[in-house]
């Protein structure tokens, strides 16, 4: 098999969703670190556009091929190495797992990462509380939908699809990490917070947690 090479950054919860993946599928990869912070952002620079033009982590290189958007990489993962599946098989219950997804990775998240939030602090002079204001805003708007779904999907399990963890999990738990960094209180959402629980114990999602990843100490 060609060597597996993820441009990520410890702190991406784009990037920290295709760990959990790739962990989950029990595949050895390399990791490139891109640092998003230091000297404005090594995402920004000519050599890493030349891999990703959007200039976002994760990216992913596989031979001679390159994949970007996490959620497009871990389709492509699936496709490629099935088991552990990822995706329920009945074809409603993989459009719910998809959706709870979705919610996590285009409605939740793009109004809360790191370029929306320097935006705001840099163009639109949010002030640090009006910054917490918007963040804390949008989680719990977010979460309070991801919730009641479960609830409208007679939610009962270990994880948001069935007692094995797959997409929607590998999108909820980096929110949710992301949420508990910015003290975002997570009191009304007991079902989002057991199932937060019980991932973070497996092997996989410990692997992928931001504070273990070689980048986070450098």
């Amino acid at each position: 098999m060609a060597k597996i090479v993820l441009y990520d950054y410890w702190r991406s919860s784009a990037a920290y969703r295709v760990r959990i993946a790739l962990n989950l599928k029990g595949l050895d990869y390399q990791q490139h670190s891109v640092n998003l912070v230091r000297d404005g952002g090594e995402q920004k620079m000519p050599a890493y556009r030349g891999i990703n033009p959007q200039g976002l982590v994760p990216s992913l290189q596989i031979g001679e091929q390159t994949l970007t958007q996490s959620l497009a990489i871990i389709e492509w993962l699936d496709a490629e190495h099935p088991q552990p599946a990822l995706l329920p098989v009945a074809a409603v219950d993989k459009a719910k797992a998809r959706a709870l997804a979705l919610m996590v990775a285009c409605d939740i998240h793009p109004l809360n990462n790191l370029r929306v939030m320097s935006w705001l602090k840099q163009e639109a002079d949010f002030t640090d509380t009006s910054y917490m204001r918007w963040y804390h805003h949008w989680i719990i708007a977010g979460f309070t939908a991801f919730e009641q779904q479960l609830e409208l999907n007679q939610h009962s399990s270990r994880c948001c699809s069935g007692d094995q963890p797959g997409l929607a999990d590998i999108c909820l738990i980096p929110q949710v990490y992301n949420a508990e960094r910015f003290n975002c209180e997570l009191g009304d959402f007991p079902r989002i917070r057991k199932i937060a629980a019980y991932c973070r114990k497996l092997p996989a999602f410990e692997k992928a947690l931001p504070e273990n990843q070689a980048d986070a100490k450098v």
